[in-house]
């Protein structure tokens, strides 16, 4: 793997709620484009607020690096062209996460 693509994956799975997005369908393909169990500091958040961050940065961001395909008028996000590229990092942070420390895990 070339070094850019893995900078490429690091960045996706960088942010939370994006994480957990795709860490989420690697168990279940669909998923809704919602947020993803949100934490205690997600709950005290505004839950639409984090709906809104997800479908106008997050969701945009992985569909067009292909990691997701995202079908806006049913709200179902499935598993992109380019997701088997990302399956090898999400699989190792999954299988490590009582490993990692508590900000980084997914």
């Amino acid at each position: 793997m070339a070094s850019h693509a893995l900078d490429e994956q690091f960045e996706m799975v960088s942010n939370v709620h994006r994480r957990r997005l795709l860490l989420s369908l690697l168990a279940h393909n669909p998923q809704p484009d919602r947020p993803v169990e949100p934490d205690r500091s997600d709950r005290a958040a505004d839950e639409r607020a984090l709906t809104i961050e997800l479908r106008h940065v997050h969701l945009p961001k992985l569909a067009a690096a292909g990691y997701v395909e995202w079908d806006r008028s049913t709200g179902t996000v499935i598993k992109g062209p380019r997701f088997d590229d990302l399956e090898p990092l999400l699989t190792l942070l999954h299988e490590n996460r009582e490993e990692l420390p508590s900000d980084l895990s997914p």
